[in-house]
């Protein structure tokens, strides 16, 4: 009988690491295709083989951990979590080995992937800049510039999802996500003269091919959107959410539908259709994304009992989600998102905003915030404490 590779480890942990790793592989996947790297194509496949080790565990871990109906129950709930970070992380394996295999993707696509609600950008750090020599830590990179630095080249090598206390270099080409502003502080603090900012596209003909990259963008956000506001709904045990995350997953199911059509379309009229192959691929790894987080939610939707690990599970992660009440004091209340540059200014990113008992879900620039109005936001534990001072608190969490 052939031994297994299995040590004893907590479900929790388990399911922090296939949370980081697939939400990784994601950022590194659209890297790849934005840059046409096969290396970190190729650190995506590596990813994968962590991210199967980790199902291993996690399903021995919720054969081990139930001894009564409800704790099955409840394993059963964490476990189909946990497989939900898999089809995800599985979706970002296929976009890479398009990649190794040289699939081409038309030139439309990655010019307008940086139009995301998230760039990704590519920076170079010059000597003597303000990064040349600092750690990320030492910076709190993420809630000063709004950027997350997601990888470093530094020479021959790649340095892939560093932490805290990773040095950046003179040299160190930086790959990182975040709001556009964000993008152009970060540029200027690596030494870059001048950001280069995007040219506005030009008003003219709309072809099918166009149509169907500014769809895949329009997925690209929806899916992301999907995956943040599914796991809020199990953290705050909020059905209304769920229900969002329900109506979005339709809505992807009718825009891959719309893309499938002007894909074909498409087809009639250029000379080499392999350029189109990716952008079937694309939209099928956003409507992958959007159905796990639908399975997600399932769980609270079929009223499994949520354990309160999931709680750490989330608090825990890499990238953490938190629920903030604007008071009557912040600095936030009357101000436009736009005018509070929460992106830029604590590296959060606001999920959903809920002002007198409504939802406003992927909130425009131009929602203006008020006292008394909860904020859903993503991102790192420091920029969460400058959003608590935003929102006008000093010492204590608010609830």
């Amino acid at each position: 009988m052939m031994e297994r590779d299995y040590q004893p480890v907590s479900f929790k942990d388990v399911l922090i690491e296939m949370k980081d790793i697939s939400e990784l592989m994601v950022d590194l996947a659209y890297s790849a295709i934005l840059f046409d790297s096969k290396e970190i194509a190729l650190e995506v496949i590596n990813l994968e083989e962590s991210m199967n080790k980790l199902v291993y565990q996690a399903r021995i871990q919720s054969v081990l951990g139930a001894r009564r109906l409800e704790e099955a129950e409840a394993m059963s709930g964490m476990l189909q979590v946990a497989e939900a970070a898999e089809k995800i992380a599985n979706s970002a394996s296929d976009v890479a080995t398009l990649i190794l295999k040289d699939v081409k993707f038309p030139a439309q696509l990655r010019r307008v992937l940086p139009e995301a609600e998230e760039v990704v950008t590519r920076v170079v750090v010059s000597p003597g800049s303000g990064l040349d020599g600092r750690t990320l830590g030492d910076l709190k990179l993420q809630s000063t510039s709004g950027m997350q630095v997601i990888a470093i080249r530094r020479g021959r090598g790649w340095i892939y999802d560093p932490d805290k206390w990773t040095c950046m270099v003179e040299g160190d080409i930086l790959l990182a996500k975040g709001p556009e502003d964000g993008a152009e502080q970060l540029a200027l603090m690596a030494g870059a003269e001048a950001y280069l900012r995007r040219e506005p596209r030009t008003v003219g003909v709309v072809d099918d091919i166009d149509r169907a990259v500014k769809l895949i963008i329009e997925m690209k956000n929806i899916s992301e959107l999907s995956v943040g506001l599914a796991y809020t709904s199990l953290l705050f045990n909020n059905k209304e959410v769920a229900d969002e995350v329900v109506a979005l997953d339709a809505a992807m199911e009718d825009m891959r539908y719309d893309l499938d059509l002007w894909i074909l379309e498409a087809a009639k009229k250029i000379d080499d259709v392999r350029y189109l192959r990716g952008l079937l691929y694309m939209s099928s790894f956003s409507e992958a994304i959007s159905n796990a987080a639908h399975a997600v939610v399932d769980v609270l939707l079929r009223d499994i009992e949520i354990p309160p690990v999931f709680r750490k599970i989330v608090r825990e992660s890499d990238e953490i989600i938190t629920r903030i009440s604007v008071s009557e004091s912040s600095p936030l209340a009357g101000k436009s998102l736009k005018e509070a540059s929460l992106g830029r200014v604590t590296g959060m990113v606001v999920l959903a905003i809920k002002s007198r008992d409504r939802w406003i879900y992927r909130p425009g620039k131009n929602v203006r915030l008020r006292s008394g109005d909860s904020i859903i936001a993503k991102g790192r534990r420091d920029g969460e404490c400058r959003l608590y001072e935003l929102a006008g608190y000093r010492r204590e969490e608010p609830e």
